[in-house]
């Protein structure tokens, strides 16, 4: 029944299609049949849907396998680790937001710097107020003067104030006003650093000798400029003098910089 079966249902020779039908020898029926689309009719419609689904359940077996199997890679898992990776070396960066803030951020006013007092002794008849000279920049440099003639006695007297940016800028700066003098030296006990230097000038046969003094507060510079002439006698007050008035000038300006603290 089967050889029959095969026999009616052979492939055709070329040129006839799969619905005629040819006999075959019972020789021929364990040659291999060389179209897919005609030996497919052998078999009955389960079997023949069997044939076909099943290549498709291998693959979709395997596939699982590989994907969701006990053997398939951690996917979801390496995506998070690479997402925080990114984040945890972002927190390890240093951070320069917590940088502590300059010691002074605003100049004190410098009219108010030096008691009267002083002001009375340095500059004799001079208004204890002083004179602000007009500034850029009030919060960062402020300037007062004092000045006045006494009889033939001249003195003038400025006290400035300077703030930087921060310590090293403002040492920066004072290093660099010190090396543009000569002569003079350091004052101990003065701010962080402090420097003196007095210098005789003489035009028209009048001298005039003036002292400069530079101190350095973490961000702060303070400058001040005392200088004296006499014009009955042509001559200048010594130079101890004045060097010791600036000094004392300096000290007073000095201790008033805690005003300007930020």
């Amino acid at each position: 029944m089967i050889g029959r079966a095969r026999s009616e249902l052979a492939l055709p020779p070329h040129g006839q299609s799969c619905d005629t039908v040819v006999p075959v020898h019972p020789a021929d029926l364990s040659a291999p049949l060389p179209h897919e689309k005609c030996a497919v009719r052998f078999l009955p419609l389960p079997l023949a849907l069997t044939a076909r689904i099943s290549p498709v359940a291998v693959l979709a077996c395997a596939g699982w396998a590989l994907t969701s199997g006990p053997a398939a890679p951690p996917a979801a898992a390496e995506h998070r680790t690479a997402q925080q990776a990114p984040a945890g070396a972002a927190s390890a960066a240093p951070s320069t937001a917590g940088a502590a803030a300059p010691t002074y951020a605003t100049a004190p006013a410098p009219c108010a710097a030096v008691p009267a007092a002083t002001v009375k002794v340095l500059v004799p008849g001079a208004k204890t107020a002083g004179k602000e000279i007009p500034s850029t920049d009030t919060d960062l440099r402020r300037t007062c003067s004092w000045n006045a003639l006494q009889g033939y006695d001249y003195r003038w007297l400025d006290v400035s104030f300077e703030i930087g940016e921060s310590d090293q800028a403002a040492k920066k700066e004072y290093e660099q006003r010190v090396a543009e003098k000569s002569g003079g030296g350091p004052v101990p006990g003065l701010g962080d650093s402090a420097y003196s230097v007095v210098n005789l000038t003489t035009e028209d046969k009048q001298e005039t000798r003036e002292g400069v003094v530079l101190v350095r507060v973490a961000n702060a510079l303070v400058i001040v400029t005392y200088n004296g002439s006499d014009f009955e006698t042509r001559k200048a007050p010594g130079t101890d003098e004045i060097n010791k008035g600036a000094i004392k000038a300096a000290r007073s300006a000095v201790a008033a910089l805690g005003g300007g603290q930020g």
